[in-house]
Formats: C-alpha cells, structure tokens, sequence
C-alpha cells in the first residue's frame, strides 16, 4: 500500500483524543480508504456510514429531534454495536448532509462517541465546512499523491531523497545518473499524475491504458457532478469552463479568457462557476497580483487568473495518447510548458502556497509568485533548452522596491547557480514547501508568544 503525508495528520488525530476530525478534498484523492487504514492500523471500533450508498442515514440526521435522539436511531440503524468511549463513527460523503458539521458542536459535547467526517468538496455551498465552531473540529486537507508521494512505486529509498533534499538546500548539482533516473520517473508522473486509482493501476500492470482509462471515468464522474449542480443552479456552466481549461492553457500567456465561455460574456455572470470549481478542488485557480510586493493577498487581481486541472495525468490524458508518448519519449520539440506549469501549480498547492503569478506590460509576466521565508519567490517553469532567457524576471529582480534577493527556475537541467538565479530540476518543486512560522519569545504587555 502507499503512504499518504496526510496519514500522519490521521494517526495523531486518533492518538491525540480530540473529539471530531474532518479529511476533505477532491473527490477520488483516496479519503475513504486512507482513513480506513488508519482506523485498521489503529485498531480503532468504528462504524462507517456512507451517506451515498446508505440514503436512509440521511433521513436519520435529519429526522433527530436532538442528540439523545440522534444516538439512538443511529443504534437502531447499524448492524455493528455502537460503544460509548469506544466505538469510532465514520460519516463518509458528507457532502450529502452538509448540516452534520454544525451539529458536531453538540455531539462533541455530549461525549460519548468520537467522530471522522469525510466529503468531497463538490459545490460552493458546503465550502465554509472548516468554519465549524473552534476546538470541535480538527480539519486536513487531503490532494492527488503528490511527485514525492508518487515515487514510491519506484521504491525511491529514503536516503537517495535524502541526498536530493541537501543538493536542494545547499544548492548543488545532482549525481549525473540520479538527476536523469529522476527525470524519467518525472516524465511517468507527468502521464501518470496523482489519482490514487491512476496510479495503482500503473503499480499493478505498468499499462499505461489502464491508467487513461481510469482518468476518462474519473473526468466522467467530475461531469456528471457539474450536471446535477448545473442543474440545480442554472447560472453555473460548470462543463463548459471544466472543458476548456486544457485549451486555455495551451494559450501563450495561459490566462482564462472570460469571453471564450461566450462572446461577450461577463465575469461577474459566471464567477460563481468559478469559485464552485476552485473550492472543489478539482482546478486550481492562479491569482494575478498587481505587484510582487508582501502581502501577495493584499495585490491579488481575482478577476484575472490561470485556471489548472487539480491532476496532472488528468490533463495530459486530455491532451491525447500521443502527447504522452511523446513526454514519455522526452522530445525536446514538445512544447510542454502548460504540462510543467500545471504540475508545478498542484504542487505547490499541495505543499501549502497560495498561488500567484505576475503580469505587466513593461515588465513582462512571472509564472509564479509565492511567499517564502518572508519574503516574495519569483517562479519560473521552463521546459525548453533556452531557460537562462527570462527578460520579466531580470526586470523584476532589478526592481529595488521589490526587495527579491533570489529567484527559482525549474528546468529540465541539472542544479546550477547564477545569482540571483538558481536554477533547479523541475522534479525538485517537491522540496519546496511552507515553512511554519516561528515567533520568539516576545513580551507585548501581558501578552506572551
């Protein structure tokens, strides 16, 4: 089986004694299963209810008059014995119910069971779900295996990824046959991506049209999804956005382009289709900002944007076979740079940034814009041999009032510095990751951090 980072968000939860725990994400990232796992692995009692496969438990939390109530039909309702401080229940899909999560308050409160949510984020409206009431509700994020997940399947051994993590600080070249070794799997992630189901079938059998075939029914699925809420909604073009963002990033600047919905179609008519797909996971939103200047939130543009697929294999299965052979094949006429721009954006989401790219008509565009250890990261995605060419960045690094002191491009080449310049193999975007901020020990009055 391969591990999940959020596994240890998991087994700390079911150790810790805290009272109710949520895992949300896009749907098919591997939820239900991980936290099965974990449970099993734990040998925890719990009792799964999914809303989906089981409509009558619904019927259950809404027909409760109180918890009291809640307990007892629940009781009555499952075929396992429900143990007060003892039993475990697993709420799955609860995108189905999404009023559970205000209740927890109060079945946290009564005591007598702990609590797993699962759910897909799919719709606008159950997006405020980590707004539960503060110190009921412990909630994680869960994504497609990121690059370092995904290398696993090769059996990758700590202490090679240990190697790259110190040629990644100390910024210094690769071994020549570790850097290539890790181009190749690169490649095959690329294909391949992160869905879990994608993945175990590339693990089993090593055929590549088992895997496109597992991302057609997962894209099908995300389909009928927009279906049922474009229904519900009929101000949401959910498919049609979905549909189009391969194109789009095809695009030479890759910004979505309102109008290509419909000739002169208004943002504010389909934002909210927008948000419903962003706050569900499966695209990912990049924000202009107007200056690469700290706070990044505070310069944020968010009628101007890049829209990525949540899964690079999704995509590049979109783009057709013969793309992926030929990213299989690495060749070097391909032009690859919406591949590269979207797996550096799902990683970089995965690993916590917020995304941002910068724009200017005297300046040029940055693909990236992100804060790191305090500071604003210009970002550069190259899959080309001419990446030492990047005119918006020398402008923007030359730009005092920017304070940028050093900048990543992510190249297909080995490590190599050039300062303000380091230049790293793609595959090391899995290294970059949001630091934990540390405050001293600092007095303010009667305040102490």
């Amino acid at each position: 089986m391969l591990k999940r980072k959020v596994e240890s968000e998991i087994m700390d939860w079911v150790s810790s004694g805290e009272k109710a725990l949520l895992v949300y994400g896009v749907r098919q990232a591997g939820k239900t299963f991980i936290i099965r796992e974990c449970l099993r692995k734990a040998h925890c009692d719990y009792v799964e209810f999914n809303l989906i496969r089981e409509p009558d438990v619904v019927s259950v939390l809404e027909s409760a008059r109180d918890v009291n109530d809640l307990i007892l039909k629940l009781s009555l309702y499952s075929k396992s014995k429900l143990t007060p401080g003892k039993t475990i229940l697993f709420f799955d899909e609860i995108q189905k119910y999404k009023d559970i999560v205000t209740r927890i308050k109060f079945l946290v409160e009564d005591g007598r069971f702990r609590y797993i949510l699962s759910g897909s984020l799919l719709g606008i409206e159950i997006v405020n779900l980590r707004s539960a009431p503060v110190g009921y509700l412990k909630s994680v994020t869960m994504y497609p295996l990121d690059f370092e997940e995904f290398l696993q399947v090769f059996e990758v051994s700590d202490e090679v990824l240990d190697r790259l993590k110190d040629c990644f600080a100390q910024k210094k070249p690769v071994d020549e046959v570790v850097h290539q070794k890790m181009l190749d799997i690169f490649h095959l992630y690329l294909i391949i991506g992160g869905m879990p189901a994608a993945v175990e079938k590339y693990r089993v059998s090593e055929d590549i049209n088992a895997v496109i075939d597992e991302h057609l029914s997962i894209i099908e699925q995300y389909k009928l999804d927009f279906t049922q809420y474009e229904e519900e909604n009929r101000r949401l073009v959910l498919t049609r956005i979905y549909e189009l963002i391969p194109a789009e990033l095809n695009e030479k600047n890759k910004r979505f382009m309102v109008a290509d919905i419909k000739k002169s179609m208004r943002f504010d008519r389909v934002q909210d289709s927008f948000m419903w797909l962003y706050k569900a996971g499966v695209a990912l939103p990049v924000f202009n900002v107007t200056e690469p200047c700290l706070p990044l939130l505070l310069n944020e543009k968010s009628s101007l944007f890049k829209l990525f697929l949540s899964d690079i294999g999704l995509l590049t299965t979109i783009y057709g076979k013969t793309v992926k052979l030929r990213i299989l094949n690495q060749e070097p006429d391909l032009n690859k740079g919406a591949i590269y721009e979207n797996v550096v954006a799902q990683e970089l989401n995965a690993h916590g940034f917020p995304l941002y790219y910068y724009n200017s008509k005297k300046m040029g565009e940055l693909d990236f814009a992100v804060e790191y250890r305090g500071k604003v990261l210009p970002i550069e995605v190259k899959s080309g041999k001419d990446y030492e060419r990047h005119s918006a960045l020398n402008q923007v690094m030359s730009t005092e009032e920017y304070h940028m002191n050093e900048a990543l491009i992510f190249t297909n080449d080995n490590v190599k510095r050039n300062p303000p310049f380091c230049y790293m193999p793609v595959y090391m975007v899995m290294f970059l990751k949001q630091e934990e901020t540390e405050f001293a020990d600092i007095s303010v009055g009667k305040f102490r951090f």
